[in-house]
């Protein structure tokens, strides 16, 4: 399995690096593409570094983490191959893999603690697509990317 890709803007960063140390804790590889601080930057840049990622076969899934997590998902939902879910409970971090495909979860630090961020990091990477009556709309998704 090729690691989990993980970024934030200075808004998601201190969450970010609790999600980091869960994931050591689980013994899930992954990648930190920044922010590297609480310092002020700008959150478009890391959510389309990660996206590139992804795109360019490195990784098959991602975290972002922000204020809210809308923006994040915001724009990587702009990058082709993207399906980003911003969730903030459980059923849908489990919902938007099992029936969007989704390869990106996005959150926000200032919507949800660390503890159910965990949560929703577990479920996310835990869930499977289950394809099938599902697969002619994630098509359909896909199709917009053209």
């Amino acid at each position: 399995m090729l690691p989990i890709v993980i970024a934030s803007d200075h808004a998601g960063f201190s969450l970010k690096e609790q999600v980091k140390k869960h994931l050591e804790e689980k013994g899930i590889e992954y990648k930190d593409l920044g922010t590297n601080s609480a310092e002020s930057v700008d959150y478009p840049e890391y959510a389309s570094k990660l996206c590139k990622e992804i795109q360019e076969g490195r990784s098959d899934l991602g975290i972002l983490v922000c204020g809210t997590g809308i923006g994040m998902s915001m724009v990587a939902n702009k990058h082709k191959g993207i399906r980003a879910a911003c969730v903030s409970d459980v059923f849908s971090a489990k919902a938007t893999r099992m029936h969007n495909a989704a390869n990106v979860l996005c959150f926000g630090e200032r919507v949800v603690g660390a503890g159910l961020a965990f949560e929703l990091v577990d479920a996310f990477l835990s869930t499977e697509y289950e394809g099938g009556r599902h697969q002619r709309r994630v098509d359909m998704v896909n199709s917009f990317d053209k």
